[in-house]
Protein backbone atom coordinates (compact mmCIF):
# COMPACT_ATOMS: atom_id res chain seq x y z
CA UNK A 1 0.00 0.00 0.00
CA UNK A 2 1.61 3.28 -1.07
CA UNK A 3 2.26 6.26 2.17
CA UNK A 4 -0.64 8.04 2.81
CA UNK A 5 -1.21 11.59 4.36
CA UNK A 6 -2.13 11.45 8.01
CA UNK A 7 -5.87 12.27 6.99
CA UNK A 8 -5.90 9.74 4.06
CA UNK A 9 -4.64 7.34 6.53
CA UNK A 10 -7.40 7.93 9.06
CA UNK A 11 -9.53 7.62 6.29
CA UNK A 12 -8.52 4.42 4.91
CA UNK A 13 -8.28 3.40 8.73
CA UNK A 14 -12.04 3.94 8.82
CA UNK A 15 -12.61 2.26 5.79
CA UNK A 16 -10.87 -0.98 6.88
CA UNK A 17 -12.29 -0.85 10.09
CA UNK A 18 -16.06 -0.82 8.31
CA UNK A 19 -14.95 -3.65 6.12
CA UNK A 20 -13.74 -5.84 8.71
CA UNK A 21 -16.99 -5.15 10.95
CA UNK A 22 -19.62 -5.97 7.78
CA UNK A 23 -17.30 -9.23 7.22
CA UNK A 24 -17.22 -10.26 10.71
CA UNK A 25 -21.02 -9.46 10.85
CA UNK A 26 -21.88 -11.61 8.28
CA UNK A 27 -19.40 -14.77 9.72
CA UNK A 28 -21.05 -14.41 12.31
CA UNK A 29 -24.87 -14.08 11.10
CA UNK A 30 -24.64 -16.77 9.57
CA UNK A 31 -22.04 -19.17 10.75
CA UNK A 32 -19.94 -18.99 7.72
CA UNK A 33 -16.75 -20.19 9.36
CA UNK A 34 -16.29 -22.40 12.21
CA UNK A 35 -13.30 -24.57 14.28
CA UNK A 36 -10.88 -26.30 11.73
CA UNK A 37 -12.47 -25.22 8.39
CA UNK A 38 -10.38 -25.21 5.61
CA UNK A 39 -11.18 -22.21 3.15
CA UNK A 40 -10.69 -22.23 -0.55
CA UNK A 41 -11.23 -18.12 -1.02
CA UNK A 42 -12.04 -18.02 -4.80
CA UNK A 43 -9.74 -15.46 -6.43
CA UNK A 44 -10.90 -14.36 -10.37
CA UNK A 45 -7.94 -11.03 -9.87
CA UNK A 46 -11.07 -8.50 -9.70
CA UNK A 47 -11.33 -5.84 -6.82
CA UNK A 48 -14.08 -8.08 -4.93
CA UNK A 49 -12.36 -11.03 -4.42
CA UNK A 50 -8.89 -9.50 -3.61
CA UNK A 51 -10.99 -7.13 -0.80
CA UNK A 52 -12.39 -10.48 0.32
CA UNK A 53 -8.56 -12.89 0.38
CA UNK A 54 -7.65 -9.16 2.68
CA UNK A 55 -9.86 -8.74 5.08
CA UNK A 56 -9.92 -12.80 5.76
CA UNK A 57 -6.08 -12.87 6.18
CA UNK A 58 -6.59 -9.79 8.42
CA UNK A 59 -9.48 -11.96 10.60
CA UNK A 60 -7.57 -14.82 10.59
CA UNK A 61 -5.00 -13.32 13.02
CA UNK A 62 -7.70 -11.94 15.42
CA UNK A 63 -10.28 -14.51 15.23
CA UNK A 64 -10.45 -17.19 18.11
CA UNK A 65 -10.88 -19.96 15.97
CA UNK A 66 -8.35 -21.71 13.82
CA UNK A 67 -8.76 -21.71 9.90
CA UNK A 68 -6.84 -22.58 7.04
CA UNK A 69 -6.86 -20.15 3.82
CA UNK A 70 -5.97 -21.33 0.43
CA UNK A 71 -6.43 -18.91 -2.69
CA UNK A 72 -7.57 -20.36 -5.90
CA UNK A 73 -7.68 -19.31 -9.60
CA UNK A 74 -9.46 -20.64 -11.76
CA UNK A 75 -7.25 -19.85 -15.25
CA UNK A 76 -9.54 -19.81 -17.79
CA UNK A 77 -7.33 -19.15 -20.80
CA UNK A 78 -8.24 -16.32 -22.14
CA UNK A 79 -6.15 -14.41 -24.59
CA UNK A 80 -3.58 -12.12 -23.23
CA UNK A 81 -5.06 -13.27 -19.60
CA UNK A 82 -1.14 -12.43 -17.46
CA UNK A 83 -0.88 -15.58 -15.87
CA UNK A 84 1.93 -14.10 -13.79
CA UNK A 85 0.10 -11.61 -11.41
CA UNK A 86 -2.04 -13.79 -9.12
CA UNK A 87 1.35 -16.29 -8.69
CA UNK A 88 3.27 -13.25 -7.97
CA UNK A 89 1.12 -11.46 -6.02
CA UNK A 90 0.10 -14.52 -3.46
CA UNK A 91 3.71 -15.53 -2.89
CA UNK A 92 4.08 -12.09 -1.90
CA UNK A 93 2.04 -11.94 0.41
CA UNK A 94 2.94 -15.32 1.60
CA UNK A 95 -0.51 -16.96 1.15
CA UNK A 96 -0.89 -21.01 0.18
CA UNK A 97 -2.82 -20.86 -3.17
CA UNK A 98 -3.70 -23.01 -6.37
CA UNK A 99 -4.00 -21.86 -10.20
CA UNK A 100 -6.56 -24.64 -12.11
CA UNK A 101 -6.11 -24.63 -15.79
CA UNK A 102 -9.08 -25.38 -17.48
CA UNK A 103 -10.07 -23.69 -20.85
CA UNK A 104 -13.32 -22.60 -20.77
CA UNK A 105 -12.70 -19.79 -22.55
CA UNK A 106 -12.97 -22.24 -25.97
CA UNK A 107 -16.01 -24.38 -24.77
CA UNK A 108 -17.90 -20.94 -24.04
CA UNK A 109 -17.19 -19.61 -27.66
CA UNK A 110 -17.85 -22.68 -29.33
CA UNK A 111 -21.20 -22.72 -27.66
CA UNK A 112 -22.94 -19.83 -27.65
CA UNK A 113 -23.58 -17.56 -30.44
CA UNK A 114 -21.62 -14.39 -31.07
CA UNK A 115 -23.07 -11.22 -29.50
CA UNK A 116 -25.02 -13.55 -27.01
CA UNK A 117 -24.50 -13.29 -23.40
CA UNK A 118 -21.81 -15.92 -22.43
CA UNK A 119 -22.39 -15.38 -17.68
CA UNK A 120 -24.49 -18.54 -17.52
CA UNK A 121 -22.32 -21.21 -19.24
CA UNK A 122 -19.38 -19.43 -18.23
CA UNK A 123 -20.61 -19.59 -14.40
CA UNK A 124 -21.73 -22.90 -14.59
CA UNK A 125 -18.60 -24.13 -15.88
CA UNK A 126 -16.58 -22.16 -13.17
CA UNK A 127 -18.76 -23.37 -10.44
CA UNK A 128 -18.51 -27.24 -11.41
CA UNK A 129 -14.53 -26.61 -11.67
CA UNK A 130 -14.59 -25.21 -8.37
CA UNK A 131 -16.57 -28.09 -6.61
CA UNK A 132 -14.58 -30.89 -7.74
CA UNK A 133 -11.16 -29.26 -7.01
CA UNK A 134 -13.13 -28.53 -3.60
CA UNK A 135 -13.91 -32.05 -3.08
CA UNK A 136 -10.47 -33.69 -4.06
CA UNK A 137 -9.14 -31.24 -1.23
CA UNK A 138 -11.17 -31.86 1.41
CA UNK A 139 -12.29 -27.65 1.40
CA UNK A 140 -15.03 -27.43 4.21
CA UNK A 141 -15.85 -23.97 2.95
CA UNK A 142 -15.80 -22.02 -0.42
CA UNK A 143 -15.83 -18.36 -0.20
CA UNK A 144 -16.52 -16.46 -3.08
CA UNK A 145 -16.35 -12.93 -3.55
CA UNK A 146 -19.98 -11.44 -3.91
CA UNK A 147 -21.46 -7.91 -2.05
CA UNK A 148 -24.35 -6.54 -0.84
CA UNK A 149 -24.79 -4.92 -4.12
CA UNK A 150 -24.63 -8.36 -6.54
CA UNK A 151 -26.81 -9.73 -4.13
CA UNK A 152 -29.86 -6.52 -4.71
CA UNK A 153 -29.01 -6.91 -8.25
CA UNK A 154 -29.59 -10.35 -8.62
CA UNK A 155 -32.82 -9.97 -6.55
CA UNK A 156 -33.94 -7.23 -8.85
CA UNK A 157 -32.99 -9.46 -11.75
CA UNK A 158 -34.75 -12.35 -10.85
CA UNK A 159 -37.98 -10.31 -10.33
CA UNK A 160 -38.10 -8.49 -13.34
CA UNK A 161 -37.02 -11.21 -15.73
CA UNK A 162 -37.80 -14.48 -13.92
CA UNK A 163 -41.00 -13.99 -12.09
CA UNK A 164 -38.96 -14.86 -8.70
CA UNK A 165 -38.23 -13.69 -5.42
CA UNK A 166 -34.63 -15.16 -5.16
CA UNK A 167 -31.23 -13.15 -4.75
CA UNK A 168 -27.63 -15.06 -3.75
CA UNK A 169 -27.67 -16.41 -0.10
CA UNK A 170 -24.68 -15.46 2.15
CA UNK A 171 -24.53 -18.90 2.79
CA UNK A 172 -25.43 -22.08 0.33
CA UNK A 173 -25.82 -25.56 0.37
CA UNK A 174 -24.83 -26.65 -3.18
CA UNK A 175 -27.28 -28.82 -4.91
CA UNK A 176 -25.18 -32.20 -4.70
CA UNK A 177 -25.03 -31.83 -0.88
CA UNK A 178 -21.19 -31.39 -0.96
CA UNK A 179 -19.93 -28.01 -0.84
CA UNK A 180 -20.88 -24.86 1.21
CA UNK A 181 -19.96 -21.67 -0.63
CA UNK A 182 -20.15 -18.75 1.79
CA UNK A 183 -20.12 -14.97 0.43
CA UNK A 184 -17.95 -13.24 3.48
CA UNK A 185 -18.65 -9.50 1.26
CA UNK A 186 -22.10 -10.65 1.83
CA UNK A 187 -22.99 -6.81 3.99
CA UNK A 188 -20.31 -5.04 2.47
CA UNK A 189 -21.28 -2.11 -0.27
CA UNK A 190 -19.72 -2.10 -3.69
CA UNK A 191 -18.13 1.64 -3.28
CA UNK A 192 -16.67 0.88 -0.30
CA UNK A 193 -15.03 -1.96 -1.69
CA UNK A 194 -13.88 0.10 -4.57
CA UNK A 195 -12.31 2.52 -2.76
CA UNK A 196 -10.31 -0.07 -0.41
CA UNK A 197 -8.78 -1.78 -3.74
CA UNK A 198 -7.94 1.62 -4.97
CA UNK A 199 -5.85 2.55 -1.88
CA UNK A 200 -4.20 -0.60 -1.80
CA UNK A 201 -3.55 -0.91 -5.55
CA UNK A 202 -4.48 -4.45 -5.96
CA UNK A 203 -3.29 -6.02 -9.53
CA UNK A 204 -6.91 -5.99 -10.81
CA UNK A 205 -7.14 -8.15 -13.92
CA UNK A 206 -10.18 -7.35 -16.01
CA UNK A 207 -12.19 -10.01 -17.26
CA UNK A 208 -12.16 -9.46 -21.00
CA UNK A 209 -14.51 -12.38 -21.76
CA UNK A 210 -18.01 -11.29 -20.44
CA UNK A 211 -17.34 -7.82 -18.72
CA UNK A 212 -16.79 -6.24 -21.87
CA UNK A 213 -20.44 -7.19 -23.63
CA UNK A 214 -22.49 -3.77 -23.91
CA UNK A 215 -25.99 -3.90 -22.39
CA UNK A 216 -26.01 -6.60 -20.06
CA UNK A 217 -29.13 -6.99 -18.02
CA UNK A 218 -27.08 -6.65 -14.61
CA UNK A 219 -25.52 -3.87 -16.05
CA UNK A 220 -29.07 -2.16 -16.37
CA UNK A 221 -30.18 -3.36 -12.56
CA UNK A 222 -26.48 -2.11 -11.57
CA UNK A 223 -28.08 1.81 -13.53
CA UNK A 224 -31.07 1.66 -11.49
CA UNK A 225 -29.52 1.30 -7.99
CA UNK A 226 -26.66 3.57 -8.45
CA UNK A 227 -29.51 6.09 -9.46
CA UNK A 228 -31.33 5.18 -5.93
CA UNK A 229 -28.49 5.24 -4.09
CA UNK A 230 -27.95 8.83 -5.15
CA UNK A 231 -31.38 9.66 -5.25
CA UNK A 232 -32.62 8.39 -2.03
CA UNK A 233 -29.57 7.66 0.40
CA UNK A 234 -30.74 4.59 2.44
CA UNK A 235 -32.67 3.10 -0.09
CA UNK A 236 -30.56 0.25 -0.48
CA UNK A 237 -29.82 -0.50 3.02
CA UNK A 238 -34.04 -0.67 3.57
CA UNK A 239 -33.72 -3.11 0.53
CA UNK A 240 -31.85 -5.26 1.88
CA UNK A 241 -32.61 -5.40 5.10
CA UNK A 242 -36.08 -6.93 4.07
CA UNK A 243 -34.37 -9.59 2.72
CA UNK A 244 -34.18 -10.64 6.24
CA UNK A 245 -37.04 -9.75 7.46
CA UNK A 246 -39.62 -12.25 5.14
CA UNK A 247 -43.48 -12.51 6.12
CA UNK A 248 -44.66 -15.74 4.54
CA UNK A 249 -47.99 -15.09 5.16
CA UNK A 250 -47.74 -11.52 3.62
CA UNK A 251 -47.10 -12.85 0.21
CA UNK A 252 -48.58 -15.24 -2.27
CA UNK A 253 -47.01 -18.05 -2.13
CA UNK A 254 -48.70 -21.28 -1.44
CA UNK A 255 -45.38 -23.35 -0.78
CA UNK A 256 -44.02 -21.25 1.95
CA UNK A 257 -47.50 -20.96 3.83
CA UNK A 258 -50.75 -22.68 3.87
CA UNK A 259 -53.53 -20.56 2.38
CA UNK A 260 -55.44 -23.29 1.70
CA UNK A 261 -55.93 -24.50 4.60
CA UNK A 262 -56.16 -21.20 6.90
CA UNK A 263 -59.38 -21.30 9.32
CA UNK A 264 -60.74 -18.67 12.00
CA UNK A 265 -59.81 -18.35 14.90
CA UNK A 266 -56.79 -20.09 14.16
CA UNK A 267 -53.49 -18.45 15.68
CA UNK A 268 -50.45 -19.74 13.13
CA UNK A 269 -46.59 -18.78 14.35
CA UNK A 270 -45.98 -18.21 10.78
CA UNK A 271 -48.34 -15.18 10.58
CA UNK A 272 -45.68 -12.97 12.17
CA UNK A 273 -47.48 -9.36 10.49
CA UNK A 274 -50.56 -7.41 11.77
CA UNK A 275 -53.41 -8.65 10.10
CA UNK A 276 -54.09 -4.96 8.91
CA UNK A 277 -50.41 -5.01 7.70
CA UNK A 278 -51.99 -4.18 3.98
CA UNK A 279 -55.21 -1.67 5.36
CA UNK A 280 -52.14 0.72 7.23
CA UNK A 281 -50.66 1.33 3.47
CA UNK A 282 -54.15 2.16 1.95
CA UNK A 283 -55.77 4.17 4.93
CA UNK A 284 -51.81 6.20 4.90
Amino acid sequence: MPALAKKSKTEFNKLHKRLRRNVGEAIADYNMVEQGDKIMVCLSGGKDSFVMLDILLHLQKTAPIDFEIIAVNLDQKQPGFPEHILPEYLTSIEVPFHIIEYDTYSIVKRVIPEGKTTCSLCSRLRRGTLYTFAKEHNISKIALGHHRDDILETYFLNMFYAGKLKAMPPKLLSDDKQNIVIRPLAYCKEKDISQYAAIKEFPIIPCNLCGSQENLQRQAMKKMLTGWDKQFPGRLETIFSSLQNISPSQMADTQLFDFVGLQRGELDSQQGVSDNAGLDILER
